[in-house]
Protein backbone atom coordinates (compact mmCIF):
# COMPACT_ATOMS: atom_id res chain seq x y z
CA UNK A 1 0.00 0.00 0.00
CA UNK A 2 1.56 3.13 -1.05
CA UNK A 3 2.31 6.19 1.57
CA UNK A 4 1.82 9.59 1.62
CA UNK A 5 3.36 12.24 3.50
CA UNK A 6 1.72 15.51 4.91
CA UNK A 7 2.40 18.48 6.84
CA UNK A 8 0.76 20.95 9.04
CA UNK A 9 1.99 24.47 9.72
CA UNK A 10 5.84 23.25 9.77
CA UNK A 11 7.98 25.69 11.46
CA UNK A 12 12.19 26.14 12.11
CA UNK A 13 13.83 28.45 13.49
CA UNK A 14 18.02 28.18 13.98
CA UNK A 15 19.73 30.23 16.05
CA UNK A 16 22.94 31.78 14.95
CA UNK A 17 26.00 33.77 16.13
CA UNK A 18 25.54 37.65 15.66
CA UNK A 19 27.68 39.39 13.14
CA UNK A 20 30.72 40.17 14.27
CA UNK A 21 31.17 44.02 15.20
CA UNK A 22 32.18 46.88 12.65
CA UNK A 23 35.12 48.11 14.56
CA UNK A 24 37.58 44.30 14.07
CA UNK A 25 35.32 41.82 15.00
CA UNK A 26 37.18 42.08 19.18
CA UNK A 27 34.46 41.37 21.57
CA UNK A 28 35.31 43.18 25.14
CA UNK A 29 36.18 40.44 27.52
CA UNK A 30 33.06 42.20 29.77
CA UNK A 31 30.88 41.84 27.17
CA UNK A 32 31.70 38.48 25.47
CA UNK A 33 29.36 36.63 27.43
CA UNK A 34 26.37 39.15 26.33
CA UNK A 35 27.33 38.75 22.90
CA UNK A 36 27.12 35.04 23.02
CA UNK A 37 23.70 35.29 24.55
CA UNK A 38 22.56 37.60 21.79
CA UNK A 39 20.90 35.59 19.20
CA UNK A 40 19.97 36.52 15.41
CA UNK A 41 17.28 33.60 14.72
CA UNK A 42 16.50 32.47 10.90
CA UNK A 43 13.14 30.98 9.86
CA UNK A 44 14.19 28.30 7.30
CA UNK A 45 10.39 27.13 7.43
CA UNK A 46 7.52 29.65 8.32
CA UNK A 47 4.31 28.05 8.65
CA UNK A 48 4.78 24.85 5.44
CA UNK A 49 1.79 23.11 4.62
CA UNK A 50 2.43 20.13 2.36
CA UNK A 51 0.49 16.94 1.20
CA UNK A 52 1.82 14.60 -0.92
CA UNK A 53 -0.27 11.95 -2.49
CA UNK A 54 0.81 7.97 -2.10
CA UNK A 55 2.25 7.02 -5.12
CA UNK A 56 3.43 9.97 -6.31
CA UNK A 57 6.72 11.94 -7.41
CA UNK A 58 6.59 15.32 -5.71
CA UNK A 59 9.32 18.13 -6.24
CA UNK A 60 10.11 20.51 -4.06
CA UNK A 61 11.57 23.22 -6.40
CA UNK A 62 13.67 26.00 -5.33
CA UNK A 63 16.78 28.68 -4.85
CA UNK A 64 19.52 27.52 -1.96
CA UNK A 65 18.20 28.75 1.34
CA UNK A 66 14.38 28.26 -0.08
CA UNK A 67 13.84 25.64 2.55
CA UNK A 68 13.74 22.35 0.39
CA UNK A 69 16.68 20.63 2.57
CA UNK A 70 15.20 21.39 5.77
CA UNK A 71 12.05 20.40 5.13
CA UNK A 72 13.42 16.65 4.05
CA UNK A 73 15.71 17.08 7.22
CA UNK A 74 12.43 17.11 9.39
CA UNK A 75 10.52 14.38 7.74
CA UNK A 76 13.05 11.96 7.85
CA UNK A 77 13.58 12.51 11.56
CA UNK A 78 17.13 14.73 11.12
CA UNK A 79 16.23 17.89 12.31
CA UNK A 80 13.51 18.74 15.23
CA UNK A 81 10.83 21.22 14.33
CA UNK A 82 10.64 24.30 15.87
CA UNK A 83 6.45 23.67 15.62
CA UNK A 84 3.89 22.03 13.37
CA UNK A 85 3.59 18.44 12.40
CA UNK A 86 4.61 15.91 10.57
CA UNK A 87 3.08 12.73 8.96
CA UNK A 88 4.39 9.55 6.83
CA UNK A 89 1.63 7.84 6.75
CA UNK A 90 -0.58 7.31 9.33
CA UNK A 91 2.71 7.96 11.15
CA UNK A 92 3.76 11.06 13.22
CA UNK A 93 7.11 11.47 12.39
CA UNK A 94 8.65 13.22 16.04
CA UNK A 95 6.41 11.24 17.96
CA UNK A 96 7.26 6.98 15.98
CA UNK A 97 10.46 8.19 14.76
CA UNK A 98 11.26 4.24 14.58
CA UNK A 99 8.28 2.86 12.81
CA UNK A 100 9.03 5.86 10.09
CA UNK A 101 12.30 5.08 9.57
CA UNK A 102 11.76 1.49 8.13
CA UNK A 103 9.14 3.35 5.96
CA UNK A 104 11.37 5.71 4.35
CA UNK A 105 14.80 5.61 2.44
CA UNK A 106 17.34 9.10 1.89
CA UNK A 107 19.27 10.11 -0.22
CA UNK A 108 21.52 12.98 1.15
CA UNK A 109 22.74 15.89 -0.73
CA UNK A 110 26.23 14.79 -0.26
CA UNK A 111 27.37 11.34 -0.44
CA UNK A 112 27.72 9.86 3.33
CA UNK A 113 29.25 6.04 2.33
CA UNK A 114 32.09 4.33 4.38
CA UNK A 115 34.78 4.65 2.62
CA UNK A 116 36.47 1.64 4.34
CA UNK A 117 33.90 -0.50 3.14
CA UNK A 118 33.17 -1.81 -1.20
CA UNK A 119 30.51 -0.84 -2.55
CA UNK A 120 28.53 -4.47 -2.21
CA UNK A 121 29.62 -4.21 1.53
CA UNK A 122 28.08 -0.96 2.03
CA UNK A 123 24.41 -2.30 0.00
CA UNK A 124 24.82 -5.97 2.51
CA UNK A 125 25.59 -3.54 6.09
CA UNK A 126 22.00 -1.50 5.30
CA UNK A 127 20.10 -4.23 4.51
CA UNK A 128 21.16 -6.06 7.84
CA UNK A 129 20.38 -3.18 9.49
CA UNK A 130 16.53 -3.45 8.54
CA UNK A 131 16.55 -7.08 9.74
CA UNK A 132 17.10 -8.92 5.90
CA UNK A 133 18.74 -12.17 5.82
CA UNK A 134 22.00 -12.65 4.22
CA UNK A 135 21.08 -14.39 1.23
CA UNK A 136 18.22 -11.42 0.63
CA UNK A 137 20.74 -9.06 0.92
CA UNK A 138 23.25 -10.27 -1.28
CA UNK A 139 20.43 -10.91 -4.21
CA UNK A 140 18.88 -7.43 -3.47
CA UNK A 141 22.71 -5.95 -3.54
CA UNK A 142 23.51 -7.62 -6.83
CA UNK A 143 20.68 -6.86 -8.07
CA UNK A 144 21.14 -2.89 -7.37
CA UNK A 145 24.50 -2.86 -8.37
CA UNK A 146 23.27 -4.06 -11.82
CA UNK A 147 20.51 -1.29 -12.02
CA UNK A 148 22.93 0.92 -11.40
CA UNK A 149 25.72 0.33 -13.65
CA UNK A 150 28.15 -0.84 -11.12
CA UNK A 151 28.57 -4.82 -10.93
CA UNK A 152 32.08 -4.34 -11.97
CA UNK A 153 32.96 -2.06 -9.30
CA UNK A 154 31.13 -4.22 -6.33
CA UNK A 155 34.31 -5.46 -4.53
CA UNK A 156 36.13 -1.98 -5.04
CA UNK A 157 36.60 0.44 -2.06
CA UNK A 158 34.19 3.25 -2.65
CA UNK A 159 37.20 5.94 -1.85
CA UNK A 160 38.25 5.50 -5.28
CA UNK A 161 34.84 6.25 -7.19
CA UNK A 162 33.84 9.27 -8.97
CA UNK A 163 31.28 11.40 -7.56
CA UNK A 164 28.53 10.37 -9.90
CA UNK A 165 29.31 6.91 -8.64
CA UNK A 166 28.99 7.68 -5.34
CA UNK A 167 25.42 9.34 -5.92
CA UNK A 168 24.49 5.96 -7.51
CA UNK A 169 25.41 3.62 -4.99
CA UNK A 170 24.02 6.05 -2.45
CA UNK A 171 20.56 5.85 -4.29
CA UNK A 172 21.14 1.91 -4.28
CA UNK A 173 21.72 2.22 -0.41
CA UNK A 174 18.53 4.27 0.01
CA UNK A 175 16.36 1.52 -1.98
CA UNK A 176 18.02 -1.28 -0.68
CA UNK A 177 15.60 -2.29 2.06
CA UNK A 178 12.51 -1.22 -0.59
CA UNK A 179 11.26 1.90 1.32
CA UNK A 180 7.78 2.83 0.58
CA UNK A 181 9.22 6.60 0.81
CA UNK A 182 11.81 7.98 -1.19
CA UNK A 183 13.70 10.97 -0.21
CA UNK A 184 16.30 12.54 -2.89
CA UNK A 185 17.80 15.55 -2.26
CA UNK A 186 19.49 17.41 -4.96
CA UNK A 187 19.71 14.23 -6.54
CA UNK A 188 21.57 14.89 -10.01
CA UNK A 189 23.29 17.89 -8.58
CA UNK A 190 26.84 17.51 -10.56
CA UNK A 191 25.91 14.29 -12.03
CA UNK A 192 27.04 14.32 -16.18
CA UNK A 193 24.04 14.48 -18.67
CA UNK A 194 24.18 10.55 -18.94
CA UNK A 195 23.94 9.33 -15.62
CA UNK A 196 21.21 12.04 -14.77
CA UNK A 197 19.03 10.38 -17.13
CA UNK A 198 19.67 6.99 -16.14
CA UNK A 199 18.70 7.84 -12.52
CA UNK A 200 15.55 9.63 -13.92
CA UNK A 201 14.66 6.17 -15.46
CA UNK A 202 15.35 4.42 -12.13
CA UNK A 203 13.19 6.89 -10.01
CA UNK A 204 10.32 6.84 -12.50
CA UNK A 205 10.72 2.94 -12.62
CA UNK A 206 10.72 2.98 -8.64
CA UNK A 207 7.18 5.00 -8.59
CA UNK A 208 5.86 3.03 -11.28
CA UNK A 209 6.37 0.00 -8.61
CA UNK A 210 3.92 1.92 -6.13
CA UNK A 211 6.24 4.08 -4.03
CA UNK A 212 6.43 7.31 -3.02
CA UNK A 213 9.12 9.84 -4.25
CA UNK A 214 9.75 13.24 -2.68
CA UNK A 215 12.68 15.61 -4.69
CA UNK A 216 14.30 18.70 -4.19
CA UNK A 217 15.74 20.61 -7.00
CA UNK A 218 16.98 23.60 -7.83
CA UNK A 219 16.69 22.12 -11.86
CA UNK A 220 13.77 22.99 -13.66
CA UNK A 221 14.58 20.43 -16.41
CA UNK A 222 14.34 18.04 -13.71
CA UNK A 223 11.36 19.50 -12.23
CA UNK A 224 9.62 19.26 -15.27
CA UNK A 225 10.94 15.82 -16.66
CA UNK A 226 10.32 13.84 -12.99
CA UNK A 227 7.91 15.68 -10.55
CA UNK A 228 3.56 14.60 -11.17
CA UNK A 229 3.40 17.53 -8.85
CA UNK A 230 5.56 20.56 -7.20
CA UNK A 231 5.72 23.04 -5.03
CA UNK A 232 7.68 25.82 -5.52
CA UNK A 233 9.08 27.42 -2.22
CA UNK A 234 10.84 30.50 -1.37
CA UNK A 235 11.69 31.59 2.49
CA UNK A 236 10.38 28.26 3.92
CA UNK A 237 6.95 28.67 2.35
CA UNK A 238 4.90 27.72 -0.71
CA UNK A 239 4.23 30.37 -3.37
CA UNK A 240 3.21 27.85 -6.04
CA UNK A 241 1.76 24.50 -6.22
CA UNK A 242 0.73 21.93 -8.97
CA UNK A 243 1.42 20.31 -12.14
CA UNK A 244 4.62 21.66 -14.23
CA UNK A 245 1.92 22.19 -16.30
CA UNK A 246 -0.45 24.24 -14.38
CA UNK A 247 2.20 26.52 -12.96
CA UNK A 248 3.47 26.97 -16.19
CA UNK A 249 -0.18 28.26 -17.24
CA UNK A 250 -0.46 30.40 -14.86
CA UNK A 251 2.08 32.62 -16.08
CA UNK A 252 0.78 35.79 -17.84
CA UNK A 253 0.78 35.46 -21.36
CA UNK A 254 3.03 33.10 -23.55
CA UNK A 255 6.48 34.77 -23.13
CA UNK A 256 8.76 36.31 -21.08
CA UNK A 257 10.77 39.53 -22.46
CA UNK A 258 13.59 40.94 -20.33
CA UNK A 259 14.37 44.23 -21.54
CA UNK A 260 17.60 46.26 -20.94
CA UNK A 261 17.83 50.18 -21.84
CA UNK A 262 20.67 52.45 -21.78
CA UNK A 263 18.07 54.07 -19.30
CA UNK A 264 14.46 54.60 -19.33
CA UNK A 265 11.50 56.55 -18.35
CA UNK A 266 8.16 55.75 -16.37
CA UNK A 267 6.58 56.85 -19.38
CA UNK A 268 7.93 53.91 -21.31
CA UNK A 269 6.54 51.59 -18.75
CA UNK A 270 3.30 53.36 -19.51
CA UNK A 271 3.95 53.15 -23.09
CA UNK A 272 4.79 49.55 -23.44
CA UNK A 273 1.78 48.43 -20.83
CA UNK A 274 -0.28 49.77 -23.92
CA UNK A 275 1.12 47.49 -26.52
CA UNK A 276 -1.29 44.36 -27.99
CA UNK A 277 -1.07 41.34 -26.40
CA UNK A 278 0.97 42.67 -23.48
CA UNK A 279 0.00 41.14 -19.88
CA UNK A 280 2.04 42.84 -17.77
CA UNK A 281 4.89 44.93 -17.17
CA UNK A 282 7.19 45.10 -14.58
CA UNK A 283 10.40 47.14 -13.66
CA UNK A 284 13.25 45.34 -12.71
CA UNK A 285 15.94 48.33 -11.99
CA UNK A 286 16.64 51.81 -13.14
CA UNK A 287 17.92 49.97 -16.90
CA UNK A 288 15.83 46.77 -16.62
CA UNK A 289 11.96 45.77 -17.09
CA UNK A 290 10.21 42.49 -17.66
CA UNK A 291 6.90 42.04 -20.06
CA UNK A 292 4.97 39.11 -20.35
CA UNK A 293 2.79 39.12 -23.23
CA UNK A 294 0.93 36.32 -25.84
CA UNK A 295 3.60 37.44 -28.18
CA UNK A 296 7.51 37.12 -28.38
CA UNK A 297 9.62 37.82 -31.54
CA UNK A 298 7.10 40.00 -33.10
CA UNK A 299 6.61 42.62 -30.02
CA UNK A 300 10.56 43.71 -30.51
CA UNK A 301 10.12 45.91 -33.72
CA UNK A 302 7.15 47.97 -31.41
CA UNK A 303 9.01 48.01 -28.42
CA UNK A 304 12.42 49.11 -30.21
CA UNK A 305 10.36 51.92 -32.03
CA UNK A 306 8.49 52.85 -28.53
CA UNK A 307 12.05 53.11 -26.85
CA UNK A 308 13.68 55.03 -29.59
CA UNK A 309 10.27 57.71 -29.41
CA UNK A 310 11.65 58.29 -26.00
CA UNK A 311 14.96 58.85 -26.07
CA UNK A 312 15.71 54.84 -24.60
CA UNK A 313 18.42 52.93 -26.11
CA UNK A 314 17.03 49.17 -26.08
CA UNK A 315 20.38 47.54 -25.32
CA UNK A 316 19.19 43.69 -24.78
CA UNK A 317 16.66 41.64 -25.35
CA UNK A 318 16.05 38.18 -24.31
CA UNK A 319 12.79 36.04 -25.00
CA UNK A 320 11.55 33.20 -23.18
CA UNK A 321 8.31 30.77 -23.45
CA UNK A 322 6.75 29.42 -20.10
CA UNK A 323 8.96 27.85 -18.16
CA UNK A 324 9.48 27.20 -14.23
CA UNK A 325 12.28 29.47 -13.87
CA UNK A 326 9.54 31.94 -14.96
CA UNK A 327 7.11 31.52 -12.58
CA UNK A 328 9.45 31.81 -9.83
CA UNK A 329 10.72 34.66 -11.06
CA UNK A 330 7.27 36.32 -11.66
CA UNK A 331 6.16 35.65 -8.11
CA UNK A 332 9.36 36.57 -6.27
CA UNK A 333 11.18 38.83 -8.65
CA UNK A 334 14.60 36.63 -8.68
CA UNK A 335 15.93 33.67 -10.51
CA UNK A 336 16.14 30.04 -8.90
CA UNK A 337 20.00 30.49 -8.93
CA UNK A 338 20.17 33.34 -7.18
Amino acid sequence: MAVGIRTVELRKVYNSPPPMGAGGGFIPRADAKGAKQAKSQIAALDGLFLEVAPGEIFGLLGPNGAGKSTTVGVLTTRVRPTSGQAWIGDHEVWKQQVLVKRLIGVVPQRPNLDFSLTAHEILAFHGAYFGLSSKERNERAAALLEKFKLTDRADHMVRGFSGGMMQRLSIARAMMHDPQVLFLDEPSAGLDPQTRILLWEIVQAYNQAGKTVLLTTHNMEEADALCQRLAIIDHGRVIAIGTPQELKASIPGGFLLRLRFGQRTSDLLQCLQSLAGVREVRPVDNTAADIYADRGGSLVPEIAGLAASSGAELCDVHISEPSLENLFLHHTGRSLRD
